[in-house]
């Protein structure tokens, strides 16, 4: 109600303004400049009224992996980490690594990031999919044009408002040496955890903290995450989008396109697009989550 009333009183200014300049008291362009305010928040309104299930106000899980073609995938996969990194704190989010593992020469094969604050996975349940990158590739002598794939899950990460009962009986766990950055202790001792949950089949890594203890409390609220993320499927499989979660990292099933050379990232969903790749790479990507929202909620 309160930003309601903060648009009718824009409104109000524009229709006054707008009388001001009428009387030669005002410009054209002070009447644009309020009228174009109060447009924006308008938009906003509607924009946020799209975040209307249980889930969006959570915060999220995002997980990358990199497609089929070695090291070019593996740096395209790191390319979509630092994007959503960047975008996680331009947009005031706590943004934590949880699990990371390395390509062969450079980039990552997967990872996963906690990115914590309201509505973050409503803002990013749009992120779910295959990712396309076409570009003249660095790692090519010939230097040729190359296409390379990723993959984006992202779950809503469950906390005290949700319950999701796991049995302990049902998990299976191992414990390992982390092999991400942390410092020798990190390196020298089994704190990194792996836990199986068998009758869903789903597996998660945590290495993010120096002790198992807290791996494990991690790893137990990832896998709820993942379990929760499991059931919303289920109940809204026929209206669900996120259908392009269980694509292969292949042609033909990718939900962006990011063509480097041709200064052009398209959303094949909502037909969203952006000229300035470099922004969008480095975290610009409000268009592309609102247009999803505006395109999802019709």
């Amino acid at each position: 109600m309160a930003k309601f009333n903060v648009i009718k009183e824009k409104v109000d200014e524009v229709e006054v303004l707008e009388e001001f300049r009428q009387l030669g008291d005002a410009s054209e362009e002070e009447v644009n400049a309020k009228y174009e305010s109060a447009l924006d928040d308008i938009e906003d309104i509607e924009f946020r009224s799209t975040l209307n299930k249980p889930e969006d106000e959570l915060s999220c899980i995002l997980e990358i992996n990199a497609g089929a073609g070695g090291t070019e995938a593996c740096d395209w996969a790191d390319m979509l980490y630092r994007m959503y990194v960047m975008y996680g704190e331009k947009s005031g989010y706590k943004v934590r690594e949880l699990n990371r593992v390395s390509g062969d020469v450079a980039g990552l094969k997967s990872a996963e990031l906690e990115i914590e604050g309201d509505y973050a996975y409503g803002m990013l349940k749009s992120e779910n999919g295959v990712h396309r990158l076409v570009r003249v590739s660095p790692f090519n002598a010939q230097g040729k044009r190359m296409t390379s794939f990723a993959s984006v899950f992202v779950h809503p990460s469950v906390d005290d408002r949700i319950e999701i009962e796991v049995n302990p009986a049902d998990l299976d766990w191992d414990t390992f040496r982390a092999s991400g950055a942390g410092g020798q202790h990190v390196n020298k001792t089994e704190s990194a955890v792996r836990v199986r949950h068998l009758p869903s089949g789903i597996v998660v890594e945590c290495q993010e903290e120096r002790s198992q203890h807290l791996n494990r409390e991690k790893a137990i609220q990832m896998l709820k995450s993942r379990l929760y993320q499991k059931e919303l499927e289920r109940q809204y499989a026929e209206r669900d989008k996120v259908e392009a979660g269980k694509m292969k990292n292949e042609w033909g099933s990718q939900i962006r396109s990011y063509v480097l050379d041709d200064r052009r990232v398209k959303d094949h969903r909502t037909k969203f697009e952006s000229r300035n790749t470099d922004a969008v790479l480095a975290g610009d990507l409000e268009g592309f989550l609102k247009a999803f929202l505006m395109w999802d909620g019709n």
